[in-house]
């Protein structure tokens, strides 16, 4: 049998190494297939747990800072795959976007950067309510957010600005009015100061204009008189008759005498039993000195409490007094000697309860 041509043996091996080399390349590619789908849609996010993740990038964050982060904490099972699909999607260089996310479980590399690059961040609340100074009020309004107190601060304490819009150092808390909004983590304080203007413009509606105007009010002296009204008692049924007393007041030029507005004259908010000596101190707030409303609110009124002056009840009282009972309602009076035997008894449940200052 004669042997096959030294042609067609290099032929045959030319051949075989083709399909090896096709074999080896089919391997390669199916491997690097598989990689890429691995890398790019398999779960990579809190692989063993069933709760969402809160991941707040700052302003000025860096790839490397965020992949760490998202390391430390576990977000991330596998940051060698994270970092090949942020390289590809052109997320680690230029792309990263502050914000406050909550990231779901068992996203993919691919789920999660899409976040991550967008932008895509999840609204926050903010909520304030019993506020009396603007510290307490920056204190609060940016505990859920990136911006600093001190920022917060620097913009209400900013004489010249907020006189833009209407308010001066004394009425600008009368702006804030105690709800929970939704912001974005990365507000800034400018933002954030429109945002609550534009909230007082939407409560402040042409029927409740029409409302402060019938009892010759302005929106800030509105909102000075419910925060009395609000100090006074914090039973949203009792409110509107408070306001009457106070309003009837007014109309006949008669002192307020609201113990709440001499608390916030003394800056102390500790005092339980008003004394007479509380009521020499020297203050425009001082409504036992001086007629008529003080320059503005003592704490951030609620809507019930603007709502309860807005609405208040017709009445002929002039005086009232917290019950002896301690339930937090009080005793009306249309006349001092009424108004005396009211609070007799209550001094007498205060003695009793040794409560003396």
């Amino acid at each position: 049998m004669a042997g096959k041509s030294i042609d067609t043996m290099l032929t045959d091996k030319k051949r075989k190494y083709i399909l090896v080399g096709l074999v080896a390349f089919s391997v390669l590619l199916t491997s690097l297939s598989f990689y890429f789908y691995q890398a790019f849609f398999s779960p990579n996010v809190l692989i063993d747990s069933d709760e969402p993740a809160v991941l707040n990038i700052p302003k000025g964050s860096t790839f490397s800072q965020v992949r760490q982060e998202l390391l430390d904490r576990e977000i991330v099972n596998e940051v060698v795959t994270f970092s090949f699909v942020a390289k590809v999607m052109n997320y680690s260089e230029g792309g990263v976007k502050p914000g406050h996310y909550v990231i779901e479980p068992k996203l993919s590399n691919k789920e999660l950067i899409t976040i991550l690059r967008s932008g895509r961040q999840t609204p926050v609340n903010i909520t304030f309510n019993n506020i009396r100074l603007k510290k307490e009020l920056a204190d609060k309004i940016t505990s859920t957010l990136e911006m600093g107190k001190d920022d917060f601060l620097s913009v209400i304490q900013d004489e010249a600005f907020v006189e833009k819009y209407g308010f001066n150092s004394q009425t600008i808390m009368a702006m804030f009015i105690p709800n929970t909004y939704e912001v974005y983590w990365t507000i800034s304080p400018l933002e954030l100061f429109e945002r609550m203007y534009k909230e007082y413009e939407r409560y402040w509606t042409e029927e409740r204009l029409a409302k402060a105007e019938a009892i010759q009010m302005t929106p800030l002296e509105v909102a000075t008189l419910a925060s009395i009204v609000q100090s006074e008692t914090n039973k949203a049924d009792e409110r509107p008759i408070v306001a009457g007393v106070y309003i009837n007041r007014l109309e006949r030029g008669i002192p307020l005498q609201a113990d709440p507005t001499l608390l916030f004259a003394l800056k102390d908010f500790t005092i339980k039993r008003v004394l007479n000596v509380h009521k020499e101190v020297e203050s425009p707030y001082n409504t036992y000195k001086y007629a008529g409303l003080p320059p503005g609110p003592i704490v951030l009124p609620e809507i019930s409490s603007l709502n309860a002056v807005l609405n208040f009840q017709t009445h002929n009282y002039l005086y009232f007094c917290a019950k002896e009972d301690f339930s937090g309602y009080h005793s009306f009076a249309t006349n001092l000697r009424d108004h005396m035997i009211n609070a007799r008894r209550y001094q007498n449940a205060l003695n009793a309860a040794k409560i003396f200052k």
